[in-house]
């Protein structure tokens, strides 16, 4: 089981490679045969190739947001986080808090990666940037 120390060391190299559009950094966090599902692929995504597709596009649409985590709970082969996430929406930044579900396999890369929060301010200030721009 990894340790709580564990986890937040492993946080602490995993979740800035989220910022800066870069995914192929993110990707090498992955198994080959990661499955990864989060609010914008709900039905999930199995593959390292198939993953690294989908972070290029999230990285690429969003280069400076910045995760951090919160709290690290030690589960079976991985841990729960609660994860904090400040995302620029236009010259506003949309505060979010989540959870993060991994787990890894005996090399230690992610074999599963699950998050979860709420999307409703996030998509609401981007509905309203959009409109800002077709008047």
């Amino acid at each position: 089981m990894m340790t709580q120390a564990e986890a937040k060391e492993f946080a602490s190299r995993w979740l800035p490679a989220w910022t800066g559009n870069r995914p192929k950094e993110l990707s090498a966090f992955y198994a080959d045969d990661a499955y990864f599902l989060d609010p914008g692929r709900p039905l999930g995504i199995e593959g390292k190739e198939h993953l690294f597709a989908y972070f290029t596009k999230v990285a690429s649409n969003n280069p400076t947001w910045v995760w951090s985590l919160v709290e690290a709970i030690p589960i079976e082969e991985g841990f729960l986080g609660k994860l904090s996430a400040s995302i620029p929406v236009g010259d506003k930044n949309v505060e979010c808090v989540g959870l993060c579900f991994l787990q890894f396999n005996d090399e230690g890369k992610i074999k599963r990666n699950e998050i979860y929060f709420d999307r409703t301010e996030l998509i609401r200030e981007i509905n309203k940037y959009r409109q800002s721009f077709a008047h």
